[in-house]
């Protein structure tokens, strides 16, 4: 029989949101959000960071947010660069001229 690498979790330890994975809350004052860690390892496609309006590259580590709660949804997910996330209450998003 095969080792378990991993212990058990008991029954009744609380467990992650259904849906969100791994993602944690955060409160700030745009709000509240769920936001997750990307390491970039799985990455395959090109994100723009909401924050700076510059490209994501594949294997790029990065954050996902969205917001939390009955306003938000994962619809609702924008790919940030970590400092873009962290500095977001210092400037505004960078909006695209076409």
């Amino acid at each position: 029989m095969p080792r378990r690498n991993r212990p058990k979790r008991p029954d009744d330890e609380p467990r992650p949101p259904a849906g969100h994975g791994w993602a944690r809350a955060e409160q700030a004052a745009d709000g509240e959000w769920l936001v997750r860690n990307v390491s970039g390892a799985g990455t395959t496609k090109n994100y723009r960071c909401p924050g700076c309006d510059h490209e994501i590259r594949p294997g790029t580590p990065h954050v996902v947010a969205w917001p939390s709660g009955e306003h938000g949804s994962v619809a609702d997910r924008r790919h940030w660069h970590p400092y873009c996330w962290s500095s977001r209450s210092r400037r505004t998003p960078t909006r695209r001229r076409w």
